[in-house]
């Protein structure tokens, strides 16, 4: 199946349809989708079943699991932008219930969100995915008596307990459930009609393969009650490409640009099994192949989910099966990506000249070589009056740095994120200098006269 958007070539639509078929067979799942969107918009899908003539399409239902947590995490990040929260504020300011259960109160938003809140895992007995909500309907039936298993802020610590409570959050700020928020700001606006908390036909049945035998057991659908938030979606491969092109490039109906990819920073420190990974607002992180993923993992008794993207590469996967274990959807969808990625290169923009209105002689003048200490950089033009700071070789602290009204620049990224940089004149209006967090960018290593914090040695540079 294809969109409208440009077509895959058909040597990679083969490499995609074999990749599904191993990972269904493999896997021994009762059946298989996989899905690829680049250029704003699904591109192929392809699928695999154990009953001949009757595979799904991307429009077939799953059960998506812990997907469902970035669903949560837009709201609140909604919430955010709108001025009703800020993400340091300890959870009791808003949903004062959270008192009753010791020192949950005070864990912050954020810390929720990256999972680093020190709260446990699971629900106490019985296992919450695999028994009704009516078994716990409260948040205090949810977190337990000891809720916090770590320090608070040390740790990443995954918790599906953490996003229960993040769900109670947007209750209790926008005052309608998490589903209808959920309806009225993400799904209806992004148009994800095939996105919904209980399943709609056409929908995959949830199995149990037997690990040592071609047997299958139904797995139960429960209803999560009060966990909703933490994993209850259902939906379908082209739905959740869509919502990987959101997830890339934003969309102001829901959430900005900025936003999203301040969702998709790390967010919290990772575990010692995790260095290849990470965790950001409610979004997983995952370097493979060379290149950065965001997206989602997600399983419930039944079925396994995956979503990766590559914002580089323009690219995202999906890949869904209708089994507890077994289908690796991980690993299928992270291929799916480097598949079209490397087949199919995304061709750069096409180089074109600033615009004349963000280009001034004082602008230029401080283009070119500058130095700190005797580590060489460059200072290079961005669009819309910004600039970039690199090492001119070897390894080095880059940053790009967002113009300010005053003349001066922000980071953005990396090591000076935050920090302001400016250009510092003499008294008749010649740059004397850079200063960025207090370091000094001189136009030469150490040249006498120039404004080098301890001096320079009169004698100067000298041989052996």
């Amino acid at each position: 199946m294809t969109s409208s958007f440009e077509a895959l070539l058909p040597s990679t639509e083969r490499a995609l349809s074999h990749r599904v078929a191993v990972a269904q067979a493999e896997g021994r799942s009762p059946s298989f989708v996989g899905a690829v969107a680049r250029g704003g918009g699904m591109v192929w899908s392809g699928s695999r079943s154990c009953v001949d003539g009757h595979a799904p399409d991307a429009d077939t239902q799953y059960r998506i699991g812990s997907l469902t947590k970035i669903f949560t995490a837009v709201l609140v990040m909604r919430l955010r932008d709108e001025g009703l929260v800020d993400l340091n504020d300890p959870l009791d300011k808003h949903l004062v219930h959270t008192d009753l259960v010791d020192g949950v109160g005070t864990v912050t938003i954020a810390q929720l969100l990256g999972h680093s809140a020190g709260l446990g895992a699971e629900t106490p007995a019985p296992w919450w995915e695999r028994t009704p909500g009516t078994v716990r309907p409260e948040l205090a039936d949810v977190l337990g008596d000891e809720p916090l298993l770590h320090p608070v802020g040390r740790r990443h610590h995954y918790s599906n307990p953490g996003y229960t409570l993040l769900g109670a959050l947007i209750e209790a700020v926008r005052g309608v459930s998490w589903e209808e928020a959920l309806r009225t700001e993400i799904l209806r606006p992004l148009g994800l009609t095939r996105t919904s908390t209980q399943p709609v036909a056409p929908h995959a049945g949830g199995w149990a393969v037997h690990p040592w035998a071609d047997v299958m057991l139904p797995e139960p659908a429960e209803d999560l009650g009060v966990m909703a938030p933490a994993g209850q979606l259902w939906s379908t491969a082209e739905d959740l490409c869509r919502f990987a092109v959101f997830l890339a490039h934003g969309d102001d109906r829901v959430l900005s640009a900025a936003s999203v990819a301040e969702m998709r920073a790390p967010a919290a420190p990772p575990g010692a099994e995790e260095w290849e990974g990470g965790y950001g607002l409610g979004v997983q992180l995952l370097r493979k192949d060379g290149r950065t993923l965001i997206g989602h993992t997600g399983s419930l008794p039944g079925f396994v989910a995956c979503l990766w993207a590559s914002v580089d590469d323009d690219v995202a996967a999906v890949a869904l099966a209708n089994a507890t274990s077994g289908p690796l959807t991980a690993v299928v969808a992270a291929d799916l990506v480097r598949i079209v990625a490397e087949a199919e290169p995304r061709f750069p923009e096409p180089w074109r000249p600033l615009p004349e209105a963000e280009v001034d002689r004082e602008l230029l003048e401080l283009t070119g070589p500058w130095y700190w200490g005797t580590y060489a950089y460059t200072l290079r033009l961005a669009p819309e009056r910004n600039v970039v700071l690199e090492p001119l070789r070897g390894v080095g602290r880059r940053a790009t740095f967002r113009s300010l009204p005053d003349g001066g620049w922000i980071g953005l990224d990396g090591y000076y994120a935050g920090e302001t940089l400016r250009a510092v004149r003499r008294a008749d209006g010649s740059v004397s200098h850079l200063d960025l967090a207090s370091f000094v960018f001189t136009r030469e290593p150490y040249e006498q006269g120039d404004a080098v914090p301890g001096g320079v040695d009169e004698a100067g540079w000298r041989g052996l």
